[in-house]
């Protein structure tokens, strides 16, 4: 599992207890030592006395060290009262996450003073990060010990891995959008001016150029097919298996020379049309190695997918969706579907490769093999999308429930339930948000919401 480097600043004020700072410094990294999310970078005590941070001195050293180390999160931890100036000041430097904590009270010593006044002293660098417009999530106040300081730890981490994957992240553009799927529509300008990221262009000429050098016997097809054939019931011809196998290992090359994280694909209709299948299955086993693909070009509906993968500390995929319908009997559960491009390790039950079923009445069956039909396995989900309208970026943020169904339906789909699905598409329609979305297995709202803080995108949650 890849880890996130969190630089932790133990912060202390002469004249407190500072036997009780070093304590609890040992303490807290005793608990950090035991998350295998993260790796955490200190001052040692032969960096700065007794591995702390107290002035402006041992906020430069700390600095260097967390520049060197490449730290991509901060923790700020007030051991006492801890010093806001030199804790804030290593925050403004490094300008990466910022996790704040406060420690709990010691015993009073022997004549009856105060041993750390850390939960006085938190609020002194809360109000030095606040002033500096430094944005920060605050944990609390708790001894390390404490259950809750490690959860936050770990959200943090998925945080602060949302942060790294999605800021100067590369979106591969297989193909022009679709005519008819405004909905699409992205302006480029914003995505570099705020978040420094790069959009790579491939036409669907090299893209099918590229495919029709792969031999048909490649050892990689060949692999592909095989293990496609192996985990799922196959309604389609050898060909189109071949087919599929050629075009996910061009797309996988395209993103591997470009440094991608992900692309959207011209899925319809022009790959049907010109190269006689579906792009589902391809795109959902590229989902599955890592590297996002949405439908329709949407470039957007990919950042939202890098999004909730990095947040869940790529343990997950997610699943690119439409919001198709409403049930017919339970009001407050939704279709969450698309054509087939769902992800294998998300299915719930069989797993069926056949044709389109949108495009086979509009293309004929023999052009549209090639998408993975599935439902997707039941549990907690995390519902997400991104959009921008005049350079401002907003984010839905809202959680449901797939609850497992005995009907066989088309598609990659489930059943997800709300709380209150009148308000979520209301919230849809008034907020401007579109027909896509993703979905990701597990309550992620609070790392993607702490994302949004640090990514500078405004939550829209339900």
């Amino acid at each position: 599992m890849e880890k996130i480097r969190l630089g932790f600043v133990p912060s202390h004020r002469v004249p407190f207890d500072e036997d009780w700072a070093v304590e609890m410094r040992r303490r807290t990294l005793e608990v950090l030592g035991r998350l295998e999310e993260v790796e955490v970078v200190v001052p040692g005590p032969d960096l700065t006395p007794g591995g702390l941070v107290r002035d402006d001195e041992d906020a430069e050293k700390v600095v260097k060290l967390f520049q060197e180390a490449e730290v991509e999160g901060l923790i700020i931890g007030t051991m006492t009262f801890g010093d806001e100036v030199s804790a804030v000041h290593v925050a403004e430097e490094l300008a990466v996450p910022v996790l704040l904590f406060g420690t709990k009270e010691g015993p009073f010593v022997g004549d009856g003073r105060r041993r750390s006044d850390s939960f006085c002293g938190t609020l002194s660098v809360s109000s030095g990060l606040y002033r500096r417009k430094v944005p920060f999530t605050f944990l609390g106040v708790t001894f390390p010990e404490e259950p809750e300081f490690a959860e936050y730890v770990r959200k943090f981490a998925g945080t602060c891995m949302a942060v790294r994957e999605f800021l100067g992240a590369r979106i591969g553009l297989v193909g022009p959008r679709p005519e008819r799927f405004e909905t699409c529509a992205y302006d480029e300008l914003p995505l570099i001016e705020q978040f420094g990221q790069r959009v790579v262009p491939l036409s669907l000429l090299d893209l099918f150029t590229a495919v029709r050098e792969i031999s048909d016997d490649d050892p990689e097809v060949v692999s592909i097919v095989r293990d496609i054939r192996e985990r799922a019931e196959v309604e389609v011809s050898d060909e189109v298996l071949v087919k599929s196998a050629k075009l996910e290992l061009a797309l996988k090359d395209f993103a591997g020379r470009k440094g991608l994280s992900g692309m959207g694909v011209q899925c319809w209709t022009a790959v049907e049309e010109e190269y006689g299948i579906s792009p589902c299955l391809a795109m959902g086993r590229l989902t599955d190695q890592g590297i996002m693909c949405a439908c329709e070009v949407d470039i957007l509906g990919v950042l939202t997918m890098l999004i909730q993968y990095s947040a869940s500390m790529k343990r997950t995929v997610p699943h690119f969706i439409d919001w198709t319908i409403r049930h017919q009997e339970d009001e407050d559960t939704f279709l969450a579907w698309h054509c087939g491009n769902a992800p294998m390790s998300l299915a719930g039950g069989p797993i069926c490769i056949r044709g389109h079923s949108i495009l086979d009445a509009l293309l004929g069956e023999e052009r549209v093999g090639g998408t993975a039909e599935m439902q997707l396995k039941p549990g907690a989900v995390t519902l997400n999308r991104l959009v921008e309208y005049e350079g401002r970026f907003k984010l839905l943020v809202a959680r449901g429930e797939i609850a497992p169904s005995d009907q066989k339906l088309r598609g990659s789909w489930a059943w997800v339930k709300v709380p209150d699905l009148d308000g979520l598409y209301r919230t849809l329609v008034e907020e401007g948000f579109v027909h896509h979305a993703s979905l990701v297995h597990g309550d992620l709202t609070w790392e993607i919401r702490e994302f949004c803080k640090f990514a500078g995108i405004e939550v829209v949650e339900v």
